[in-house]
């Protein structure tokens, strides 16, 4: 039987930095706080998902030095199983952020470091990892090919996929059709489909576009805007859910994978999961950091039931 969610994704070490405003090239300027913790869009939505009350494993690529050891216990402390590859001769990866100290946006540098080297042969190893879970999840920071790969042994197995096309590279047309949820934000869609995003036609225009290129369902992530669910069947525009005022946006992305990755695997409707996802992503905001700010299954259903009265 399939159980719960695998992930394959990169584990940086985050370097947060919040400021007025970012410098320009040249300058210094001073910053209002600093922290370190961990990260990785991959690694983020592992802790999201497994917070979110399912079983996960993480398949990635770690060194055998200090950020490494970060990575393995979060894992034991949000309660992901690692399967993890440890290197030598590679660095942990990390990534410097900027968050503006006023509205909590924020711009990311990653160097993915030991995580850049994986490769399809690592995927074929951890086969059994993806073809035994419920849902399979992707991004695009490690190399696309073991991406691709990935989704191939997933989909073939029967199990649920979902790509999360970020950062914004360019992957092969063969990719679309692997994807039962392709889950971009609005400039990853934009980047995608070639237009802006700057209404709602133009966002359901963007849904179309990417199911003609083969994936089953569009789902369009547009912060406080809220969720597109998108496909042949169903156009549905899923309402943001606030829990308190955002000061920090950084893992937003994540928290909703992750969130609604966990929920399809414990059963949910999609469109009931993208909700649960919505609410994960609400409660992740207001708190600082990545994978620290990811809520728990019993904030998240408190959230969805404030809702439900409301």
């Amino acid at each position: 039987m399939k159980v719960g969610v695998s992930i394959l994704g990169i584990f940086v070490a985050d370097t947060a930095y919040l400021a007025r405003r970012m410098p320009v090239v040249g300058e210094t300027i001073t910053g209002s706080g600093f922290s370190v913790g961990p990260g990785g869009k991959g690694s983020n939505q592992a802790v999201a998902a497994a917070r979110a009350g399912s079983p996960v494993s993480f398949i990635s690529k770690l060194g055998r030095d200090t950020f490494g050891e970060m990575a393995l216990r979060t894992y034991v402390e949000a309660g992901v199983t690692p399967k993890i590859v440890q290197m030598d001769d590679l660095p942990t990866g990390a990534a410097f952020i900027y968050v503006n100290d006023q509205n909590g946006e924020n711009a990311i540098i990653v160097y993915p470091g030991a995580a850049g080297s994986i490769s399809i042969d690592d995927v074929e190893a951890a086969r059994e990892t993806i073809e035994g879970s419920r849902v399979f999840v992707t991004q695009l920071e490690q190399p696309v090919a073991a991406a691709q790969r990935a989704l191939e042994i997933a989909h073939a197995a029967g199990v649920t996929t979902i790509f999360n096309p970020a950062p914004a590279e360019p992957f092969p047309d063969a990719i679309y059709p692997l994807c039962d949820y392709l889950v971009p934000n609005e400039t990853e869609a934009a980047a995608i489909v070639g237009f802006a995003l700057s209404s709602g036609d133009d966002v359901r225009r963007a849904g179309d576009a990417i199911l003609k290129k083969g994936a089953k369902t569009a789902l369009i992530t547009l912060g406080e805007r809220g969720v597109l669910y998108h496909n042949h069947d169903q156009s549905v525009l899923v309402p943001a859910i606030a829990s308190g005022p955002v000061i920090d946006t950084t893992g937003a992305g994540d928290a909703f994978v992750g969130g609604f990755s966990a929920a399809l695997a414990r059963g949910l409707a999609p469109v009931e999961a993208v909700r649960f996802g919505c609410a994960t992503a609400g409660i992740a905001v207001t708190r600082r950091g990545t994978a620290p700010a990811m809520p728990t299954l019993a904030e998240i259903e408190a959230l969805l039931a404030r809702g439900a009265a409301a």
